[in-house]
């Protein structure tokens, strides 16, 4: 990207939108919820997804400037430069082409010049013949026993992804039957307790361990790696290990270092980023051992039907760059500086913790694309869980507290229905009516008149008051099958890069994640030689030499 580009804070649309907040901040939605026939242009429906931005606070006026943002920040060649594989993370000289992982076999997408799609179609068709094997019992352990439990070992973008997609199909009836027999387990953390709750119950003889690192030199992955490569080798010989090991990684040489046969090594690349990489083998060799690639086959295609829907849409029809133009409202205008998604739906109580990671670690910039430091804040903070588990923990500070937007996900068929006799509703049912609830709850409050009607008594009316106006989106989703799922992460993924395209950032490198790591290492040294010649903590300041110093005492 020219080094000249200017910020887009210095824009003629930005400040137009800056000035327009004064008339948005005396507007309450109660207001803006009377008005029909702007709630009918914020409702969209598109491939039976249906979302609902009409609580947000913003007119029609506010959209419009908003599209004309997304024109000045050259949202639509941003995009096209995305999806023609040019190097747009500048930083690291890189293609961003997650959207190349779930093409169909006929598309064409390049990265310098060459078409990528027939690459990924030889790794998926690798991981389909590999994962038949696996599960049809013609590829077995040392003792030639089916391998029937699989732990995938890696973390950061190697690991949040495929955990979400593995815990939303856990109870979706066709992936459930699929799986029937089978364990899958995700080993992250460095800390030997997720280990010994990984490997609690499993039998080194039917066990499959997958290692995803792209470098095989992640330091924590690396040393789960070889926790596991002795807890199996000691169970059954160093021999073992061929058969009870595979790895996702592009380092061959240091995979047959290890001692797994770089046959049963699964590509990817590098225009693929950690947090996007979960429609890559990171994701679907686990995925397909535990459910088949038939089932893994459809979260790609519903991921890759809003790839398109992203890259043909005009942008009032567009879910990803409404969502993002509206997260860039809230933050840089409206001054919110978080997010709270909220899935009403059990099934996607990993989705909060993975988009945290997409979010954060891809907007979390503090400087332009360019390297020019930015005069306002990108990025915001996302958490979530749940709902109704939610309503029951951190719904008091949204309703009363601060003013925080929420992402309200619903699901019109549930994976598990169950009708009670004698009960007023379905369990389903009773979720929804809350999902539908909390919404109209937050945009509308409730004041101090109709607690006066009510007979609440005067020195409880200050508590029981609700100022409303807390703006809020509702995506509801046809089902939440293998294709829903993929979609849900592909409208995610691309909101989160029309943000940064906005704000001009770099949303596919995370430089920020290098510092607290190489500090690490100049502690790994000193504990090393501390505990192996008694040598004194130095080189550190005084509140870290006193923290080891007490840390190798005892």
């Amino acid at each position: 990207m020219a080094s000249s580009s200017p910020l887009i804070s210095v824009t003629p649309e930005w400040n137009d939108l800056k000035a327009h907040v004064d008339e948005i901040k005396n507007t309450h939605l109660r207001n803006l919820l009377t008005d029909d026939s702007r709630c009918q242009s914020m409702l969209l429906d598109s491939d039976g997804i249906v979302l609902d931005y009409s609580r947000q606070q913003a007119t029609l006026e506010t959209i419009q400037k908003l599209f004309q943002l997304a024109q000045a920040a050259s949202l639509k060649d941003k995009i096209n430069r995305m999806y023609g594989g040019e190097r747009i993370n500048s930083t690291e000289n890189r293609s961003v082409l997650h959207i190349a992982l779930r093409a169909s076999r006929d598309a064409v997408i390049n990265s310098d010049g060459e078409n990528v799609v027939p690459e990924v179609w030889k790794v998926l068709d690798k991981i389909k013949d590999f994962s038949d094997r696996v599960r049809n019992g013609s590829w077995v352990g040392a003792t030639g026993k089916p391998l029937k439990d699989v732990v995938a070992v890696g973390i950061g973008g190697s690991f949040l992804g495929p955990l979400f997609v593995h815990t939303a199909l856990q109870t979706d009836p066709e992936a459930k039957e699929s799986a029937s027999g089978r364990q899958l387990r995700f080993l992250a953390n460095v800390d030997p307790v997720d280990v010994a709750r990984n490997i609690t119950g499993l039998n080194p003889e039917t066990t499959l361990v997958v290692i995803v690192s792209k470098t095989f030199t992640t330091a924590e992955t690396m040393l789960n790696a070889r926790t596991l490569r002795e807890w199996i080798s000691s169970a059954l010989g160093p021999s073992a290990v061929a058969k009870h090991m595979v790895a996702v990684s592009t380092n061959l040489t240091l995979v047959e270092k290890f001692g797994i046969d770089p046959n049963n090594a699964f590509a990817f690349w590098d225009w693929v980023g950690g947090r996007y990489s979960v429609c890559s083998a990171v994701g679907v060799l686990p995925l397909s051992l535990q459910y088949g690639f038939p089932v893994i086959e459809k979260f790609l295609k519903g991921a890759s039907n809003i790839d398109q829907h992203f890259n043909s849409q005009p942008f009032e029809r567009n879910i990803p760059v409404l969502l993002g133009l509206l997260s860039v409202w809230n933050v840089s205008f409206l001054g919110y500086p978080a997010r709270a998604i909220l899935p009403y739906c059990q099934a996607l109580e990993k989705f909060a913790p993975h988009i945290q990671q997409v979010s954060m670690e891809s907007n979390g910039k503090g400087v332009s694309i360019d390297g020019l430091p930015l005069p306002f804040e990108t990025g915001e903070i996302d958490f979530g869980e749940p709902g109704t588990n939610g309503q029951h923990s951190f719904y008091q500070l949204i309703h009363q507290g601060r003013v925080i937007p929420c992402d309200f996900i619903g699901v019109v068929k549930s994976q598990q229905p169950v009708f009670l006799k004698d009960e007023v509703v379905s369990n389903h049912d009773e979720l929804m009516s809350n999902f539908f609830a909390q919404p109209d709850a937050l945009a509308y409050g409730k004041t101090a008149d109709q607690l006066q009607k009510e007979n609440v008594s005067p020195h409880l009316i200050p508590h029981k008051t609700f100022s409303g106006n807390r703006p809020s989106v509702s995506l509801l989703l046809p089902s939440l099958n293998a294709y829903n799922i993929g979609q849900l992460l592909a409208i995610y993924e691309h909101r989160i890069a029309v943000e940064g395209f906005i704000w001009g950032i770099n949303s596919f490198d995370q430089w920020g994640v290098e510092l607290g790591k190489s500090l690490a290492t100049q502690v790994r040294k000193q504990l090393h030689a501390s505990r192996t010649k008694e040598e004194p903590v130095q080189g550190f300041n005084f509140s870290t030499t006193a923290l080891l110093t007490r840390y190798l005492q005892a």
